[in-house]
């Protein structure tokens, strides 16, 4: 043997050195996406009708967080403190809590062109929603009353639930999902659900018909730490649960018989799913309204650049959603200052070409 091929590395040898590669690449991607959602952060509590530099929303959160009541006196910090921030905060909820949905459904149904806003679990939420608020308010006596915030999570939740099983019943057969027959119920569904708010709208007074303008539009400006409040406890149990549910997803990925077989709890897995991804698109629709697409573009992203494997493509969707939304916010609040762009069009603006690009991409999956 010459001494070149005994220099020559073994295959052992080249998989380790292939893997460090992944390794570091991948350390590189989830430093890149905390740093820019970091940034983002800091540029969406500072910008916006009144302009506050860095360096004192800096100052502001710092002596929040220290007790310095001196830096907290006057108009910049009572903006940052009791409008910017908890409109970021919220946006970083409602972008993990739609993009995980999303990377959640394509792993349920197997294929990536799942979306809670294109098959209509979105629609079914904001259905249930806009019957809370215009039913609701008639059950409590009239214009006079209004629906306590706290129940409007639930009734996102309870229509999100019914449309995601619904879905799931439509498009699977003998444990196999059409992706075809998802699509096309999926449009139904949302086709049925945005007929039925629309005569919500007709019989629905003035006050309630712009709330319900509010659901079909999207947006982060009713944020409040409230509202912040009711919604965290049912979208943060999402992202605590997908250490729980990425070795299940994973095994899904074979098939269900044979992720049965490698031990993997299928019924159990597809449960939990389905009311996880109903409690967050329940209650992002109730604090942010409708707000399409996060839920296909960063999954889809973060499985072209790290693969399929759900032990990182559901923390860096969720890490990559609250990125996209808080950054497309910011975009909603400069285009066309001092007024606010709807938050569903700046998403809808970026997401549509994606999802086309999606399609024709994979033209041979959705043949009938």
């Amino acid at each position: 043997m010459t001494q070149a091929a005994l220099a020559r590395p073994g295959p052992a040898a080249a998989l380790t050195v292939i893997a460090a590669g992944r390794r570091r690449y991948a350390m590189l991607v989830i430093l890149g996406l905390i740093a820019l959602c970091l940034a983002l952060i800091f540029l969406g509590v500072g910008v916006g009708a009144v302009s506050i530099p860095p360096g004192r929303v800096a100052g502001i959160l710092l002596a929040r967080l220290t007790g310095g009541d001196a830096a907290l006196d006057g108009r910049e910090a009572l903006v940052v403190l009791n409008i910017r921030l908890p409109r970021v905060l919220l946006g970083l909820l409602v972008g993990a809590g739609l993009a995980v949905s999303g990377a959640l459904m394509q792993g349920l149904f197997r294929n990536p062109l799942a979306d809670p806003g294109l098959v209509g679990v979105s629609a079914g939420a904001g259905l249930a929603a806009a019957a809370t608020i215009v039913l609701g308010d008639r059950l409590l006596g009239g214009a006079a009353a209004r629906l306590p915030f706290a129940v409007l999570p639930f009734g996102a939740f309870c229509g999100g639930l019914i449309s995601t099983l619904l879905l799931y019943l439509i498009a699977t057969r003998r444990g196999r999902t059409s992706v075809a027959t998802m699509l096309l119920a999926g449009v139904a569904l949302g086709a049925l659900a945005g007929a039925l708010t629309g005569l919500l709208a007709f019989i629905s007074d003035d006050r309630q018909l712009r709330d319900l303008t509010f659901w079909s539009l999207g947006s982060l400006g009713g944020a409040s730490w409230t509202k912040l409040a009711a919604v965290a406890p049912i979208i943060l149990p999402l992202l605590f649960a997908l250490p729980l549910l990425a070795r299940g997803l994973n095994g899904l990925m074979l098939g269900e018989a044979e992720a049965f077989h490698l031990g993997v709890p299928v019924q159990r897995i597809k449960a939990l799913a389905i009311v996880l991804v109903a409690l967050a698109v329940g209650a992002s629709v109730a604090a942010a309204g409708v707000i399409g697409f996060v839920g296909i573009v960063v999954p889809h992203l973060i499985r072209l650049a790290l693969g399929p494997d759900h032990r990182l493509l559901l923390p860096l969707s969720a890490l990559g959603g609250a990125t996209l939304l808080v950054a497309a916010d910011i975009v909603a609040r400069l285009v066309v200052s001092p007024a606010e762009l709807p938050l569903g069009i700046v998403t809808a603006a970026m997401g549509a070409p994606f999802f086309l690009w999606l399609l024709l991409r994979r033209a041979h999956v959705v043949e009938i």
